[in-house]
């Protein structure tokens, strides 16, 4: 595994910037929901700052910008980012409102999804706004980060999120998944997350969500809808994966995978397509890595998992497409154990 750059001073240029509100998590112990849960373990969750700790733990600079309640668990989730590797020193603390927490069952019978409770109406990163995020921090990587998560959280962080998507000179590539979530948009304008989307560069969406929101699940409409992104990522579950540019239609299916938690796999896919693009890589290899990032958290308990190394991911990125319609990754894949199928001939090698 590449080994995470050390915090990077605020003022040093970045890879990525990823803003967003980061909660504690406490994860139920054993089985069972959460009427019966005696013992939580603590950790750390947010869809930005999942990206942002694939991104770190894959040798990528990385910053988070986001707003904490001065309280312990702001103190755990400071500890957890900084421990992948991720640059934490643009946050902020409210002495006036709490780090949003959530609650969720641990590991259930395969195919049962996890109860999962949050604890998030006036939290401190609902209180971010154009005021109290800096700009110029907030585009200090090549790439800055976002969701539509944000934008529901409160009207004040759909300005800032207005704001930040504007068009101005030496703005970065501006990365956006649209991560719906039904009860942060109930009651608000569902056409919002499509505005953002259009003024972004690259947008991420999962057809799931886009045919819940929007009522359009097909790619090809999908493109008809969001026509203004510079590269539109269409994820069709566990099937497969269509990309849009101005280069055409890639489209790349998703290799077979042993499930043994599905959160965070969307998250995880964004991280895998983002590392490949600040790489260079082509759209098509850019989907792959997008792929195996999720296959590393689907066949892992809990929301974070360790990326597969660059060599590993790049061996297997570059199989032909027969061996990568065999590919079979079970848990442990990632270690070199858990793989029902040869991974095929060493690529040549990359510049990173």
């Amino acid at each position: 595994m590449t080994q995470p750059p050390a915090g990077t001073p605020a003022d040093a240029p970045a890879d990525a910037v990823c803003l967003g509100e980061t909660m504690a998590v406490l994860r139920s112990d054993g089985p069972g929901g959460l009427a019966g849960a005696a013992r939580f373990a603590c950790g750390v969750g947010g869809a930005e700052s999942n990206v942002a700790c694939l991104l770190a733990r894959a040798g990528h600079r990385v910053r988070w910008v986001g707003r904490l309640g001065a309280d312990g668990f702001g103190d755990r989730v400071l500890a957890g980012l900084a421990a992948h590797g991720v640059d934490v020193s643009a946050v902020r603390r409210d002495p006036h409102r709490p780090t949003g927490v959530y609650f969720r069952t641990g590991d259930g019978p395969a195919g049962t999804p996890a109860e999962v409770l949050y604890h998030r109406t006036g939290s401190a990163a609902s209180a971010m706004s154009p005021d109290t995020v800096d700009r110029a921090t907030a585009y200090s990587g090549r790439v800055l980060h976002l969701s539509g998560i944000t934008a529901a959280l409160s009207d004040s962080c759909r300005a800032l999120l207005t704001e930040l998507t504007g068009p101005r000179p030496g703005r970065p590539l501006l990365s956006f998944d649209v991560n719906h979530r039904p009860a942060l948009w109930r009651g608000r304008d569902p056409a919002v997350p499509a505005a953002l989307a259009r003024r972004c560069d690259l947008v991420f969406v999962g057809a799931d969500e886009a045919r819940e929101a929007w009522g359009v699940a097909d790619p090809g409409r999908l493109r008809l809808l969001l026509p203004e992104p510079a590269v539109l990522v269409v994820k069709d579950s566990g099937r497969d994966a269509t990309a849009y540019t101005a280069d055409g239609e890639f489209r790349v299916p998703a290799p077979s995978v042993v499930v043994t938690d599905p959160v965070g796999a969307g998250d995880a896919f964004a991280a895998g397509f983002l590392s490949a693009t600040l790489r260079g890589l082509p759209v098509p290899l850019r989907l792959r890595h997008g792929h195996l990032t999720a296959a590393a958290v689907l066949t892992a308990a809990g929301d974070f998992a360790e990326p597969p190394a660059r060599a590993l991911a790049d061996r297997l990125a570059a199989l032909d497409e027969e061996a990568w319609a065999r590919l079979r990754l079970a848990p442990g894949w990632t270690a070199g154990g858990g793989r029902d199928s040869s991974p095929g001939p060493e690529p040549e090698a990359r510049r990173g």
